[in-house]
């Protein structure tokens, strides 16, 4: 380890414990499908103008929720390319989770869309965070007991979601009090703008039909710039940050070594700017590529709890 010093909602009950019916309208998003009989991990989807098909969101809840009336914090956990909303309930999220006064909302964000309103788009519209910050946190806060402050958010997530953690941190800053990026890139200019470049390839690929995040063949600078976590240093002070990045990917694996080798180089740099201006946080580096390290997610999470509001 390194270390650096409203809608409208319906109430029901189960059990005689007052429950969220999700509204049928709030924050622009209509509910379309949804599942509750988990008592825990609670799903919907919804239709939303800012995207083109109807994302889904998994939002598991703390093992009192129904019986407690108090309000909680909640944790932004967002998925990695070519992932979807289910990923870290594959992971094992809810033994992790189980105990902790935390709701964690885990939304769609696409096969590649980069937690980005792209420049173009062949394939309608994919304004993933428009949809996530305009969109969903004011609807979270509108059906479930959270506090809709800074003190009660922080944003968390894997490889794309990383980057989606900083990037929402940073250009966002009254949003979220803790900040956590599993393996996320966070220099989009270095060695000649490798990762930007990647963003716009791989979104154009797998999520716009050949449009693009940042534009080719020029770039919208001021995007960019708005969105690259070294240029937004201040940005990240008075916040808990939390980095993970593997210093040992798979040298036969040359999408893992190109892939880890640029996110440990992107958050060394970035740590090193953090250092720069006195702002703590704490990193790992640890052997191996590109995967989340399920004991470090733990951590994190734990992490998150310690530093927000407690739920009451």
């Amino acid at each position: 380890m390194l270390k650096s010093v409203g809608g409208l909602t319906a109430a029901v009950t189960l059990g005689g414990a007052a429950l969220v019916a999700p509204a049928a309208h709030a924050a622009g998003l209509t509910v379309v499908e949804h599942n509750t009989d988990d008592p825990r991990m609670w799903y919907y989807r919804f239709q939303t103008p800012e995207i083109g098909w109807n994302p889904g969101v998994n939002v598991l809840l703390p093992d009192d929720y129904h019986t407690s009336g108090r309000r909680y914090p909640v944790l932004y956990l967002l998925h990695g390319g070519l992932q979807d909303f289910i990923e870290f309930d594959r992971l094992g999220i809810r033994a992790m989770t189980a105990g902790r006064p935390l709701i964690v909302v885990m939304p769609d964000g696409g096969p590649a869309g980069w937690y980005s309103n792209p420049v173009s788009s062949n394939v309608g519209p994919r304004n993933w965070e428009n949809f996530h910050i305009h969109q969903l946190i004011p609807w979270i806060d509108a059906n479930f007991r959270t506090y809709a402050e800074y003190d009660g958010r922080a944003v968390s997530g894997f490889s794309m979601g990383g980057f989606g953690a900083l990037k929402y941190a940073a250009k966002y800053y009254g949003h979220f009090a803790s900040v956590s990026s599993h393996s996320g890139p966070a220099s989009l200019r270095r060695e000649g703008g490798l990762v930007g470049h990647y963003i716009n390839a791989s979104s154009a690929v797998a999520e716009l039909g050949g449009g693009t995040v940042y534009g080719v063949p020029l770039w919208d600078e001021a995007r960019v710039s708005a969105d690259n976590p070294v240029e937004r240093i201040e940005s990240y002070r008075h916040k808990r940050i939390f980095l993970v990045a593997g210093n040992g990917p798979d040298f036969l694996n040359i999408v893992d070594m190109v892939t880890e080798g640029q996110v440990l180089a992107g958050q060394r740099e970035f740590r090193a700017a953090l250092d720069a201006a006195g702002i703590p946080y704490e990193a790992h580096e640890e052997p191996g590529g590109h995967f989340v390290r399920p004991h470090l997610l733990q951590a994190d999470i734990d992490g998150v709890v310690a530093r927000l509001r407690k739920a009451a």
